[in-house]
């Protein structure tokens, strides 16, 4: 992102690290699994967790339009590291979407509620932001609320392959449709397996996307070939 000049990205959806990746279990298709999603997920690696997420968030602050806005995906892992970056860079928060899970994995140990929810946290510099408010009122013809209630990851978005944190494209076209024009440019600088530049692509928007680890981006680019 520093190579890019100031203010020149309309609108940044951004999944970063949530750091859970510390050896605990969950449950997948009946079957207990680890929770780790790889080195870049482990927070021993970054040293000082709070000044990596204001590098990027800071950055994205600089490059972002005067009216334009961040949507941040997250957990109670990071929120609050996230909501104090934001601050300190200088965003002004718009709503924190809560996006319930239609189906989300059971309880391995029987001591707390289940997990069914992320967070969605939107933002803009202070200075104004684009909103579709038609669009999203047209959705279920009433106001649209901050509790989205979506599914996972369909099996036919991992048919190139999949990435432990993939998103579905339900949620990414929610948000660009909220929140873009068709002239608009949009970042992910954690692009992972793509989910943003596929939904971009489709919805006629441009995408840039930044990825660390070079088979997820080699799934991107696959995904966002298929897509006429």
């Amino acid at each position: 992102m520093k190579t890019f000049e100031n203010e020149s990205i309309d609108v940044i959806f951004a999944d970063p690290p949530y750091f859970l990746s510390s050896g605990g279990k969950s449950i997948s298709s009946g079957k207990i699994v680890s929770v780790d999603k790889g080195e870049w997920d482990k927070k021993e690696n970054y040293g000082d967790v709070e000044k990596f997420t204001f590098a990027w968030v800071s950055e994205c602050y600089r490059i972002l339009k005067k009216r334009s806005s961040i949507w941040i995906s997250s957990t109670h892992h990071n929120l609050f590291v996230l909501k104090d970056a934001l601050d300190k860079a200088g965003f002004k928060l718009i709503n924190i979407i809560i996006w319930k899970k239609i189906d989300p994995p059971p309880l391995i140990y029987k001591n707390k509620f289940r997990f069914s929810y992320e967070f969605v946290i939107w933002a803009n510099k202070g200075y104004g932001h684009y909103f579709n408010y038609n669009a999203m009122y047209n959705i279920n013809n009433q106001e649209m609320e901050d509790v989205w209630i979506l599914p996972a990851v369909a099996m036919s978005e991992k048919k190139f392959g999949k990435h432990p944190t993939q998103k579905p494209e339900c949620l990414l076209e929610r948000i660009i449709k909220a929140s873009t024009l068709p002239e608009y440019v949009v970042l992910d600088p954690f692009m992972g397996s793509g989910t943003t530049g596929v939904v971009c692509k489709k919805l006629g928007r441009k995408f840039i996307g930044i990825e660390k680890e070079k088979k997820y981006y080699e799934l991107a680019k696959r995904r966002i070939i298929d897509i006429e």
